[in-house]
C-alpha cells in the first residue's frame, strides 16, 4: 500500500482525492450482496466530472455532521487511552502505484496492522446501534474496502457518544464480498477513464 499523508479535509487532500473512487462511497458502485448499485452511473459520471473540471462540488453538511467531525479526535483520544496504542491520522491510502482508488482512514495503528473508523453519531443512533450490537450496514462496504487496500488483518469500529457506552465492532476481511469488489472496481475505472476520453 501507499501512504499519503495529508491532512484530512485541506485543499491538498481534496485535490488528491480528486476524481477517484473512495471506500466511504463504495456503496455508490456495490451493494453489501455484491450486486451492482443503482448510483453506480451517477457517481461515475460525478468523478468524471471532477477529473475534466479539476473541481468538485461542495458536499451538504448538515450541524449534525460538523458536530461529528468535530467529535472525532475526541473519540480517536478514547479509543488510544481505552487500548493504549497510538493512532496514527493519514490523508489517504491506495493499493498500489496505479493509485486510482483510495480510503481515507479515521487512524491507523501499523504496527499492529490494523485501522479505525470513527462514528460520532446522535444519542438516539447509538441507542439503535447498541441494541443491534454489530457493524451498522451502511459502514460494511466502507470498512471491507480499506481492509482490501491496506492488506490489514482487521478493522476497528468505534461509534461513540460522551457519556454513553461505546460501540466497538471488530470487522475481519470478507474474502466473497471483496473478490466481487475487486472485479467492480476494475471496470468502474476502465468505464471511467472510457467516459473521460470520450468527453475530451
Amino acid at each position: 500500500m501507499i501512504i499519503v499523508n495529508l491532512q484530512q479535509g485541506t485543499e491538498d487532500w481534496f485535490k488528491e482525492k480528486l476524481g477517484k473512487p473512495s471506500a466511504s462511497n463504495i456503496s455508490k458502485i456495490i451493494c453489501n450482496d455484491g450486486k451492482p448499485s443503482k448510483q453506480r452511473e451517477g457517481y461515475l459520471f460525478e468523478l468524471a466530472g471532477q477529473i475534466l473540471t479539476g473541481k468538485a462540488e461542495e458536499g451538504y453538511k448538515n450541524p449534525n455532521m460538523e458536530l461529528g467531525n468535530e467529535r472525532e479526535s475526541e473519540s480517536r483520544s478514547y479509543y488510544e487511552l481505552t487500548h493504549n496504542v497510538e493512532v496514527a491520522q493519514v490523508g489517504v491510502i491506495y493499493k498500489d502505484e496505479q493509485k486510482k482508488f483510495l480510503c481515507s482512514p479515521d487512524g491507523i495503528v501499523l504496527a499492529q496492522e490494523y485501522g479505525l473508523e470513527l462514528k460520532n453519531v446522535l444519542p438516539k443512533t447509538q441507542v439503535k446501534y447498541l441494541l443491534d450490537n454489530s457493524l451498522p450496514s451502511d459502514y460494511f462496504g466502507q470498512c471491507q474496502m480499506s481492509l482490501y487496500i491496506t492488506g490489514f488483518k482487521y478493522w476497528q469500529f468505534l461509534s461513540y457518544v460522551p457519556n454513553m457506552k461505546p460501540l466497538l465492532i471488530r470487522v475481519e476481511p470478507d474474502k466473497v464480498y471483496q473478490e466481487i469488489l475487486a472485479n467492480e472496481l476494475n471496470k468502474f475505472c476502465q468505464d471511467l477513464e472510457e467516459t473521460v476520453n470520450k468527453i475530451k
